[in-house]
C-alpha cells in the first residue's frame, strides 16, 4: 500500500478556460466611388500593409469630373474678377452721386457672391479630387487580406458602398474567453478572506491551448476584464493577448486560455488516480490515520496541474493519502502503508 503525504506548497492558482481567437483590428475594405473595377492588385490571402493597393476602378469617369469642377473655378474667379472691378467702379461712383447708393450696394452685393461662387468651385473640385483617388483602393490597415468580394468587370459603390475584400491584424492576436460570476465571486472571496493572494497586473500572464490540445509557445498577457456581464450566459469576458509573428493564430480559432489569477502559500495537491467518486459525484479519497486504518474522505477539487488535482478543501498538512493499491482496500481496513518519495509541484491549473 503506498501513501503520500500531504505537503502544502506555494502555489499559482490558474484558471482554465475556453474562448476563440479575434482580431485585434479588422477593416473591410469597401468602394467609396462608383465604377468599373479595372484590376485587382493584391494576391488572397496575403499580407499587406497599410496604403498598399488592392483595388483599381475606372478612374475616366472621375477624371471628367475633376475637369469638369476645374472649369467651373476658373468660371466662378472670372465672374470675381468682373464683378469686383464692378463694385470697385461703383464705390467711386456713388462718392460723386454718379450712381445711386442702391446700385453700388447692389455691386458689392454681388461681388460676395462671386466670391461664394468661387469658394462654392473650389470644394467641388476638391471633392472630385478626392473622388478620382478614391478609385486607387488602398489598404486601411496593416493585416491579412482574405478573398475578393468582386471580380475585374463588377460595377461598384453603385446606390451604396460596396464590400471589396476584408484585412484581419494578426499580431498580436486577441483570446477572449468567459468566465462564470460564480468563479470570479468565489476567487473575490479567497482573496477577501486571505486564502488567496492577489497577483499584481503585471504577473498575470496566460497560456494559450490550442485545438489539438498542445500548449502555444509563447506566452501572453491579460489585458483586461469586461465589466458587463451577459445575461444570457451568467459570463464576463476576459481578453488576452498573445504574439503572432509567424502568425500561426488565425481569429475564429477554437482555444484554450490558462490565467494566472492568484498565488495561494499553502496549495495542496494529489495524484490524479488517488481520487475516485462516490455515487453521488463527489470527488472522495483514501486515507490512512494514525493508527493504520483506512479512512474515507471527501474532498473539493478545482482543476489540475499535469497529473495532479489540486485539493481546494478536505485535506490538511500531514494526512496520508492512498495513491497505489486503491483497488484492494475498504474504510475501516488496517493497512501497512510506504510512503515513497514525493515530487515537488509549482504551479497549478484551474
Amino acid at each position: 500500500m503506498t501513501v503520500e503525504s500531504v505537503k502544502p506548497q506555494a502555489l499559482t492558482v490558474t484558471t482554465e478556460l475556453n474562448g476563440r481567437l479575434v482580431s485585434p483590428r479588422t477593416a473591410e475594405v469597401r468602394a467609396r466611388v462608383a465604377g468599373i473595377v479595372l484590376k485587382r492588385v493584391y494576391r488572397e490571402g496575403s499580407d499587406v500593409k497599410q496604403g498598399d493597393v488592392l483595388f483599381l476602378i475606372d478612374p475616366a469617369p472621375l477624371q471628367a469630373e475633376v475637369e469638369s469642377a476645374q472649369a467651373g473655378v476658373k468660371k466662378a474667379e472670372a465672374n470675381l474678377y468682373q464683378t469686383r472691378l464692378q463694385a470697385e467702379r461703383y464705390e467711386e461712383l456713388v462718392k460723386i452721386d454718379a450712381v445711386s447708393r442702391q446700385e453700388a450696394e447692389n455691386a458689392k452685393a454681388g461681388f460676395l457672391q462671386s466670391q461664394a461662387d468661387v469658394a462654392s468651385a473650389r470644394a467641388t473640385l476638391k471633392k472630385a479630387r478626392l473622388d478620382l483617388g478614391y478609385a486607387t483602393v488602398t489598404a486601411p490597415i496593416s493585416g491579412r487580406i482574405g478573398k475578393a468580394q468582386v471580380t475585374e468587370g463588377a460595377l461598384v459603390g453603385q446606390g451604396d458602398t460596396t464590400a471589396l475584400a476584408m484585412i484581419q491584424q494578426l499580431e498580436p492576436i486577441y483570446a477572449d474567453v468567459n468566465q462564470s460570476t460564480r468563479q470570479i465571486s468565489q476567487l473575490r472571496k479567497s482573496l477577501q478572506t486571505g486564502q488567496l493572494q492577489a497577483l499584481s497586473k503585471t504577473q498575470i500572464s496566460a497560456t494559450l491551448i490550442q485545438e489539438d490540445g498542445t500548449a502555444y509557445p509563447l506566452k501572453g498577457v491579460l489585458l483586461f476584464t469586461d465589466l458587463a456581464v451577459d445575461q444570457s450566459t451568467g459570463q464576463i469576458t476576459l481578453r488576452s493577448e498573445f504574439p503572432n509573428p509567424q502568425k500561426l493564430l488565425l481569429p475564429g480559432s477554437f482555444i484554450r486560455v490558462q490565467l494566472d489569477q492568484a498565488h495561494d502559500a499553502n496549495g495542496i495537491t494529489v495524484p490524479q488516480r488517488a481520487v475516485q467518486r462516490d455515487a453521488a459525484g463527489k470527488a472522495i479519497v483514501l486515507l490512512v490515520d494514525a493508527q493504520g486504518q483506512v479512512e474515507e474522505r471527501q474532498v473539493e477539487v478545482d482543476g489540475v496541474r499535469g497529473n495532479r488535482w489540486i485539493v481546494q478543501r478536505g485535506l490538511s498538512a500531514g494526512e496520508r493519502v492512498i495513491i497505489e493499491g486503491l483497488q484492494h482496500v475498504q474504510p475501516g481496513m488496517a493497512v501497512t502503508a510506504q510512503e515513497p518519495g514525493n515530487v515537488a509541484d509549482s504551479g497549478a491549473n484551474r
